[in-house]
């Protein structure tokens, strides 16, 4: 048994762990808010993106259970389950770093890389195709239309415009050139869409570094408390 300050080592890894099952919990959350508020756009953010929110996932399921081994190690005072828990969790820490520092990146390069793919998959439109279902999708929910304007749409569908351009308030409009631009959203929507991307980033990138540091006094615990068990065995 480990006495003294050791004991409340292990009883503050105890309790540390028990929130880390619920932080790793919370991780899924995040990631799993990001990829359902984003599944409708990921055609028009690169892989980038879903990538991270993924890694956020996966970190956070490992992290659900490599903490309830920490608790076990702990409890136990078993040296080796505390030291493969210390090792693990480095580990952790860095992926998660990884995937904050993804977060942050992509949030540097979202005007470029939404800018561009707009541009691509606006030349692409088709009714029933991904490419228009996704600018059906942002038009109606950001009320916009076109990448900067309107006027874009008039040259790839003879001075037409999508119906999704349509204002719900006008009930009679079709996208025809009598339409433009009384009945329809004028405004483009990268902008819209660019602050919309920028405002929820935050959530992949903050959650997976501001985790990550607290876990830190985690890893400290750990090795502290495996020091401490290493010793009372080579006395025993």
């Amino acid at each position: 048994m480990v006495e003294g300050g050791m004991k409340c080592v292990k009883i503050l890894l105890f309790v540390f762990n028990l929130i880390f099952v619920i932080a790793g919990a919370g991780l899924i959350g995040a990631g799993a808010t990001v990829q359902f508020k984003f599944k409708d756009y990921f055609i028009l953010l690169g892989g980038q993106f879903s990538s991270a929110a993924a890694l956020l996932i996966a970190v956070g399921v490992i992290i659900f259970f490599i903490a309830l081994f920490g608790c076990i190690g702990a409890w136990k005072e078993n040296y080796c389950c505390v030291m493969i828990y210390a090792v693990l969790l480095v580990i952790i820490f860095i992926l998660e770093i990884s995937a904050g520092i993804a977060g942050y990146v992509y949030h540097g390069e979202v005007e470029t890389q939404v800018k561009k793919l707009m541009g691509d998959t606006q030349q692409k439109y088709q009714p029933g195709k991904d490419e228009a279902k996704v600018w059906d999708t942002v038009q109606t929910e950001f009320k916009c239309c076109g990448v900067t304007n309107y006027t874009e749409w008039e040259a790839l569908l003879n001075n037409t415009v999508p119906k999704s351009c349509c204002k719900k308030s006008a009930n009679t409009c079709t996208g025809s050139e009598a339409d433009i631009p009384t009945n329809i959203y004028t405004e483009g929507c990268l902008s819209k869409f660019e602050t919309f991307v920028k405002d929820n980033i935050f959530i992949v990138g903050g959650v997976g570094i501001g985790l990550a540091f607290v876990q830190i006094v985690g890893i400290l615990f750990a090795f502290c408390l495996a020091r401490a068990l290493k010793k009372e065995y080579e006395v025993v």
